[in-house]
């Protein structure tokens, strides 16, 4: 594996990044930067070892110190992750998640105004 493909690697995952997430920023360390909270842990994790990477491979005597199969899997879980989201079924996901709070909310007010009313001898 080379630096252009390590390069390459970064470029995508930075590229997913803007278009899934919206977040803004140079390279893959910007965008990290910028909206790294928007990944779970062990994907920002991921992330966050493919930038070291890119960033170690522009220089020759770094690259070769490059664990290439580390670089490999920290892409997979990279693109495993950013790639089926699409703003239709993040929205989606947003909005069943949201309802499911709401519902739960509920739900637990009204059990408790029951155990308050059954406690106070009006049920």
């Amino acid at each position: 594996m080379g630096a252009i493909t390590i390069q390459q690697m970064a470029d995508r995952v930075a590229g997913l990044m803007e278009e899934r997430l919206r977040v803004r920023g140079t390279g893959l360390a910007d965008k990290l930067k910028r909206g790294g909270g928007k990944l779970p842990r062990k994907v920002r994790a991921a992330a966050q070892a493919l930038a070291e990477a890119a960033h170690m491979s522009q220089n020759p005597k770094l690259l070769l110190q490059i664990d290439e199969s580390r670089v490999a899997e920290a892409y997979d879980v990279c693109l495993r992750y950013l790639g089926p989201l699409g703003s239709g079924s993040r929205r989606l996901l947003l909005v069943q998640s949201t309802l499911a709070r709401i519902a739960f909310a509920l739900i637990v007010v009204a059990g408790g105004a029951f155990l308050v009313m059954r406690w106070r001898g009006l049920i």
